[in-house]
């Protein structure tokens, strides 16, 4: 069977401009930019299993969410080659979008002054998802997830693990098999994790998902991953058990 994830040699480089402070900093920018290179991520090779959960590691800054946006076809890459699914994730259109899931601690798809259900509705018109399939699998979710009556207060009365749960599920409504996670447990208290960790297990198990997510908390990697992929600088470290790290 072929990785679900595949990453050979990935690079991406991105030009940030250079101002010298003052006036004649400002000037010199307008008229005669200058440009220096970052190299966000430098040749990171892996490959992932189908129904593999593993944990990417690594400081702020390290390259973790710039390879995730690569993965998930948000960004292009200077260099290397990626396949997600068996496509190139920046020519996979709509097919592509269907098998995968990005879901960005920091970023939020509900709408703040609506409840969450509005969103889901939105999203099962965007995947042409069919309203028995749309009511079973969110009837699952709401299940899986404990979400009880949260469907219909307005998401600004949900507390950041409430709406957590409902970010997730609003991107698993379509059943993707390849999820990214980046800090989905992030500023969460511990029930809130726990309950987002218990979560991910179940799903990956009922249906084979593969996950990679990027993590501060240890107690995410060592509760959902048994491999771990370290980076620093953009480039990759380690990749291999988690049990050989710590031991």
């Amino acid at each position: 069977m072929a990785p679900a994830i595949t990453a050979d040699r990935l690079s991406k480089t991105f030009k940030v401009k250079v101002r010298d402070p003052g006036l004649k900093g400002a000037l010199q920018a307008l008229l005669k930019p200058r440009y220096r290179d970052v190299h966000a991520v430098r040749d990171v090779t892996f490959a992932i299993e189908p129904g593999e959960i593993v944990a990417f590691l690594g400081p702020n800054g390290a390259g973790k969410t710039t390879t995730l946006k690569m993965l998930a076809g948000l960004l292009y890459p200077t260099s290397g080659r990626v396949a997600v699914a068996g496509f190139a994730p920046w020519d996979g259109g709509p097919a592509f979008k269907r098998r995968i899931a990005l879901v960005l601690g920091n970023r939020q798809q509900l709408v703040w002054d609506l409840p969450p259900e509005e969103t889901f509705q939105l999203n099962r018109a965007i995947y042409d998802i069919a309203e028995p399939d749309y009511r079973e699998r969110l009837a699952e979710l709401v299940a899986l997830l404990e979400l009880g009556d949260l469907l219909d207060k307005p998401v600004r009365q949900l507390s950041l693990g409430e709406r957590m749960k409902c970010e997730l599920a609003a991107a698993l409504l379509h059943r993707p098999p390849i999820l990214f996670l980046d800090e989905p447990t992030l500023g969460l208290d511990v029930t809130a994790q726990e309950a987002i960790r218990r979560f991910l297990t179940q799903y990956r198990d009922r249906h084979g998902a593969t996950v990679l997510l990027t993590s501060h908390y240890m107690q995410d990697v060592t509760a959902l991953a048994s491999r771990v992929l370290i980076i620093n600088r953009g480039r990759l470290l380690y990749d291999g058990a988690l049990a050989a790290l710590v031991a």
